[in-house]
């Protein structure tokens, strides 16, 4: 039997990367493109010029992709979910009655 060589994946428990985006941003650039496909088909139905219809979504698809990269390259992995997390934290919990602080007997 001859010998096989194989390649050692060295990016296990990696997240995924795809041209400078990281993780979650892949999906939301993914589904801007098919919100913006399907705007595109509603215009084009309703009577628009094609032209108008490809510069509207031209416009809108640049702003969508320099946003989501920014956001990428901004918060990285896992950083937008830990910002989102920490506005919901309470600056300051408010008690009108001393009751919750008696001990219980």
């Amino acid at each position: 039997m001859s010998n096989s060589v194989y390649q050692i994946n060295k990016g296990i428990n990696q997240s995924i990367e795809f041209k400078g985006l990281k993780a979650q941003y892949i999906w939301y650039l993914g589904g801007g493109v098919i919100v913006l496909m399907i705007l595109f088909a509603i215009m084009y139905i309703a009577g628009l010029p094609s032209l108008i219809c490809i510069g509207i979504i031209g416009i809108s698809g640049t702003v969508w992709v320099l946003k989501i990269y920014k956001m990428s390259h901004k918060y990285g992995e896992y950083g937008m979910m830990k910002a989102l997390a920490k506005r919901q934290i309470p600056k300051a919990v408010k008690s009108q009655s001393r009751k919750i602080f008696r001990m219980m007997k």
